[in-house]
């Protein structure tokens, strides 16, 4: 699909409420604890507004970005990832001894990693935190169903044994969002999370809500010895503390990045570029490429949406061209295509390209009245924390009355998304984004069990099974094709394209690197 002739968004004239909201700012700031103006010599403490509230800090109990941003400071992995990608031991001494048969999996654990309450880390922990994540954790649970046995094999050894091989198993293990596999201390663990001891460079200080989260440095901390790469090797805590503060409104964060207020805004609307470019040195911006892909996910469990034909007539009617151009505007943030890995990937697939994109009002309402649709509403949940997500949504909700759907759009605040999502009597759609990464398991959730859609066939199992069995990189790249298939068959969710993201960050914050998640760990404030 050509995007020649779109016109770039503008920023919109600014609301009373978003000047109020810039205007309280300053009255935020104050409410932070140790205040410090720059005039009082160097700072010793980062200002990072977020898109929302996090609704937990308990990383395992929640896929939200937010939550895995601001916790994976404090709580480690296993393994991790390298700036290529590449999966590499953290709190894993190196790489494990995998068995002939690809089953079990031997992991040696770093000597002498310091707990934030004053112990070393050992296997118990690890097991006691493995355990509590295939429990909890929608990701750990899908893990969980190919895990044999989990055990302890002395004081830094665990031992992973698996029913069958799993190729994306060391990968689930090294995501430091979406549901981590976050080692904690084994007494810390209660539901909900109370205590949140790890083992990272930031220890939990405070939290205050709809105020802020304050991470302060853990002065014990034990780095890796290879130097810094992605999340990867050596992390150490220059700035002494962190504060992270919801700012949910889009254009306050857009205001307090203009006016220095900020050492890191995050998730910026795209219509902001112009003015972030021009702000004579006291914001820069940040474009993170290959961000991620928004995700309209769909509730397969129960309500109108429950019958797959009713959803194909959904996907017949959406346009996510036109969805793409509202949510993003400007074409350097977006590209609208079909296969959900870029061409660069070993994943790579047209399987389903020609469900894609459709945008067909006519044919939809026919298989909507064919499927039995008749008329019950459609239940979009939306936030404006996420501007892209709104605009999409709003655009998304025209195509379907177009092709004869009742849509009900229901703008609530991402805290409230998040908990509404969990319960499948309140909704039929919501609007997210997932991270585009290099293992396909790792995103979106709904490709594991347990994940709000909940979905589940016998298509999912067999597709999903042969391609997680499958060890051979090049044999699984074609095996993926399968799998988007059944995607595009039977929409559990729609990815709607691929996107690049905003962010601003001070000239004082020195040393911050790009990424899907940001970290703020061996950056310093200047």
């Amino acid at each position: 699909m050509s995007h020649a002739g779109l016109v770039v968004q503008r920023l919109p004239r600014l609301s009373k409420r978003s000047l109020l909201g810039a205007s309280l700012l300053a009255v935020l700031c104050t409410t932070l604890p140790h205040h410090q103006a720059h005039a009082q010599g160097p700072r010793n403490f980062a200002t990072l507004a977020m898109v929302a509230e996090p609704q937990t800090l308990d990383p395992m109990a929640s896929t939200a970005d937010l939550v895995g941003t601001i916790m994976q400071h404090v709580y480690e992995t296993l393994y991790t990832f390298d700036a290529k990608w590449n999966v590499v031991p953290m709190l894993a001494e190196g790489m494990p001894k995998i068995s002939a048969d690809g089953k079990t999996y031997a992991i040696t654990l770093r000597k002498g990693v310091a707990l934030h309450n004053g112990r070393d880390l050992t296997a118990d922990d690890v097991v006691a935190s493995l355990q509590r994540w295939m429990d909890q954790s929608p990701r750990g649970k899908a893990v969980g169903k190919e895990i044999e046995s989990l055990k302890a094999k002395g004081p830094l050894g665990v031992e992973i044994v698996l029913k069958a091989p799993y190729a994306p198993l060391l990968s689930q293990l090294a995501l430091p969002s979406n549901g981590t596999a976050a080692m904690m201390a084994k007494e810390s663990m209660a539901s909900p999370l109370k205590d949140f001891v790890g083992t990272g460079p930031y220890k939990f200080k405070e939290r205050r809500p709809d105020q802020f989260v304050l991470l302060s440095r853990f002065d014990k901390y034990s780095p890796r010895k290879e130097a810094a790469s992605g999340y990867g090797g050596r992390r150490e805590a220059v700035i002494e503390e962190l504060r992270f503060v919801p700012v949910p409104n889009a254009s306050t964060r857009v205001e307090g990045a203009l006016a220095g207020q900020y050492d890191f805004a995050d998730l910026l609307p795209v219509e902001a570029l112009p003015r972030l470019e021009k702000a004579s040195g006291k914001t820069l911006p940040i474009i993170t490429p290959a961000f991620g892909f928004p995700l309209v996910v769909f509730n397969t469990k129960e309500g109108p949406l429950a019958s797959q034909a009713v959803r194909q007539a959904l996907q017949t009617a959406m346009g996510q061209g036109e969805m793409l151009a509202a949510g993003f505007g400007d074409t350097r943030f977006f590209t609208a295509e079909a296969n959900h890995f870029p061409k660069s990937s070993p994943f790579y697939s047209a399987a389903g390209a020609d469900q894609y994109n459709q945008r067909n009002a006519t044919k939809a309402k026919d298989a909507a009245a064919k499927a039995g649709y008749k008329g019950e509403p459609i239940r979009v949940l939306t936030s404006r924390q996420y501007d892209f997500h709104y605009n999409m949504s709003l655009l998304m909700a025209e195509q379907l009355k177009r092709a004869g759907f009742k849509v009900d759009l229901n703008v609530v605040d991402w805290a409230t998304l998040t908990q509404r999502r969990n319960d499948p009597r309140l909704w039929e759609i919501f609007i997210t984004h997932s991270g585009l990464f290099p293992e396909p398991m790792l995103s979106p959730p709904q490709l594991g069990d347990g994940a709000p859609g909940w979905w589940d066939s016998p298509a999912k199992k067999a597709s999903l099974s042969a391609f997680n069995t499958e060890s051979d990189p090049a044999k699984r790249g074609a095996l993926w094709g399968k799998v988007q298939q059944v995607v595009y068959d039977e929409v559990p969710y729609i990815s709607v394209g691929k996107f690049n993201a905003l962010s601003a960050k001070s000239p004082a914050l020195d040393n911050y690197q790009p990424t899907n998640w940001p970290f703020f760990w061996n950056v310093k404030i200047k």
